[in-house]
């Protein structure tokens, strides 16, 4: 058994079709599928089923693999030790956010972050909290952007700055005129909420409660905290908004909650076993340089769950 084998399989799990897999790895699609002949011969299990289309594992293989990925993760581990690697921040590293914070933050930070720092390519996606937390367990991810706490034991959360909910209103609500509402008053306008799987929706939700879902005679959710707002503008409702997502043109339609100011954690997420301070610390320095400073003060604020 080799750690190129193991690698093979590892491609072939993601892939599920033996030509991309070889491809990822820059072999032949002959030479890796002998390899993996070899591996399950010499292991006495078959780890793929080849009749499905696309490629599965067996319930044997799909153990391996576990195992295989916790290997591998061991062997970079050292050899990124071994190196020195953790002052160095060169290379490629994927990184997840939600979507809800995405469109707001990424401008604000990344072009600093690529005229600084060159030689450090950042892949980023943007995925729901569920994802994010998934890949980081399994390796698939480096670093994660999202609200905060996760409660997981495998990862290691990096308190970003804390981002305000904003009531945002349509021009003829009563509460538009208020310069603070409760959150009691947010919960009897008609709220428009992000679509199933946001933890945008739950925070809002343990915001206001779900008093005001029941008085909707028409049931809208949406994915775009920019298509809700739209809806708003048209009389529909009102919505929470986080802070960042607010332009200067539309100040004149959010209102700040009561102290304690309900709150979103935003961190900076990886796993425990993430070897890369110095990247860590970069991305750390180079957000909160890019916010509103009394965004990064967690006093006389109230840190709503997102679960």
């Amino acid at each position: 058994m080799t750690i190129q084998q193991l690698q093979y399989v590892l491609s072939l799990e993601e892939e599920r079709n033996f030509q991309r897999a070889a491809d990822k790895c820059f072999v032949s699609q002959p030479n890796l599928t002998m390899q993996l002949k070899k591996l399950e011969t010499e292991i006495d299990i078959q780890l793929f089923d080849r009749s499905k289309k696309p490629l599965v594992p067996t319930a044997a293989g799909e153990h391996f693999i576990q195992k295989a990925r916790l290997i591998l993760r061991e062997i970079d581990e050292l050899k990124q030790l071994v190196s020195d690697k953790k002052e160095d921040i060169s290379g490629t590293f994927k990184v997840g956010i939600i979507p809800t914070l995405a469109p707001y933050l990424l401008p604000l930070f990344l072009p600093d972050f690529v005229r600084n720092y060159p030689d450090t390519r950042l892949e980023i996606q943007e995925l729901k909290s569920s994802q994010i937390i998934d890949m980081l367990e399994k390796g698939t991810l480096d670093a994660g952007i999202l609200s905060t706490p996760l409660s997981s034991k495998a990862l290691r959360e990096v308190p970003l700055f804390y981002e305000p909910f904003l009531a945002y209103l349509s021009p003829d609500s009563p509460l538009i005129e208020k310069n603070m509402i409760s959150q009691e008053e947010i919960a009897h306008e008609t709220l428009l909420l992000l679509s199933e799987g946001h933890c945008f929706r739950n925070q809002a939700l343990n915001i206001c409660g779900t008093t005001s879902l029941n008085q909707q005679s028409v049931h809208i959710e949406s994915g775009s905290i920019e298509a809700l707002k739209g809806l708003v503008n048209q009389g529909m409702g009102a919505t929470l908004v986080p802070k960042l997502s607010v332009g200067e043109s539309e100040q004149a339609q959010v209102v700040r909650f009561e102290k304690p100011q309900p709150v979103r954690e935003i961190s900076l997420v990886v796993h425990s076993s993430f070897p890369r301070e110095r990247l860590i610390e970069v991305i750390r320095d180079g957000i909160q340089d890019s916010i509103p400073k009394k965004l990064i003060q967690a006093k006389k604020r109230k840190r709503i769950p997102w679960k």
